[in-house]
């Protein structure tokens, strides 16, 4: 796999339409969190001018119309509002809880390719135990032992979500650490730490980009999910999650409450794992072949 870090690098990326749509799409969702204040209150200047917990009993379950253009949900809530706004949270949890994970997991990774050994043996157990727990029910049980908030489902994700991004960094450090460049930063006198994250790191770091878009991806699935079975953001924080627990009860009399939520799910999911395959593409030129 080619370790190429220059604009080329940038310019296979990009060759692909499908990519480019993605991207898009992701800077729209990005877009959307950052300003839903302003696309969303209950000035009548906003776009959308409904708070995410406007409360309306009159206006309940309403259908995608005029007013309310995908429809409200039980208590008279607009739909759209609420999934503006939960954009904030889907994308805090997605890209936090995966920063926090590829910070963990390249700090052991780099540990044990580096220095090998009881190093690697006992930072390799310690990867082999946190994968012996099912994932889902390791978060359902941090998050159920303390109060459930924005960041204990961030940190719980982050957590327990970076044995794959160490074990790749494990791998690229083994190949790449007596290579020729290494040898030359240790005849010159570099420590350690610097010729692990000055030197090698930059190296191996291609591999993790593909790795963190679908970790992203992960995060926002897995996010939704506990907060569809009541473990993750708690009401009545707008989460895309949440939205669609409430639609639970109204599967059949209101179809807008679970397909616009779950439309949007899928395809943030969707955008990204497109971007970690452009990103696989794009450090293998073969492949564009």
């Amino acid at each position: 796999m080619s370790q190429d870090g220059s604009p080329r690098l940038w310019l296979r990326f990009g060759r692909d339409r499908l990519t480019r749509v993605a991207v898009g799409f992701i800077l729209l969702v990005l877009l959307m969190a950052l300003f839903a204040p302003i696309l969303s209150s209950s000035k009548a200047t906003a776009l959308v001018p409904y708070g995410p917990d406007d409360v309306s009993l009159v206006d309940r379950l309403q259908p995608p119309g005029r007013n309310h253009w995908l429809g409200t949900d039980e208590l008279g809530r607009d739909l759209l509002a609420r999934m503006i706004h939960g954009a904030r949270v889907s994308m805090t949890v997605g890209t936090t809880a995966t920063l926090i994970a590829l910070c963990i997991g390249t700090l052991f990774g780099a540990l044990a390719g580096f220095y090998r050994g009881v190093v690697d043996t006992l930072i390799s157990r310690l990867i082999e135990i946190v994968l012996c727990f099912p994932f889902l029910f390791l978060l359902l049980a941090i998050t159920a032992l303390y109060r459930p908030s924005l960041w204990t489902v961030v940190l719980a994700l982050g957590l327990t979500s970076w044995t794959t991004e160490a074990r790749i960094i494990r791998g690229e450090f083994l190949r790449i650490r007596e290579m020729e460049f290494a040898e030359s930063a240790r005849a010159s006198g570099a420590g350690d730490a610097r010729i692990m994250f000055r030197h090698l790191l930059p190296h191996a770091i291609g591999p993790v980009l593909v790795t963190a878009s679908f970790g992203v991806a992960s995060a926002i699935l897995t996010e939704s999910a506990l907060s569809f079975l009541g473990f993750g953001i708690p009401l009545p924080t707008a989460s895309w999650g949440g939205i669609l627990s409430t639609a639970d009860d109204h599967l059949t009399s209101a179809w807008w409450l679970p397909l616009f939520p779950g439309l949007l799910i899928f395809m943030t999911a969707a955008a990204f794992n497109v971007v970690g395959e452009g990103f696989r593409r794009a450090l293998d030129p073969t492949m564009l072949e």
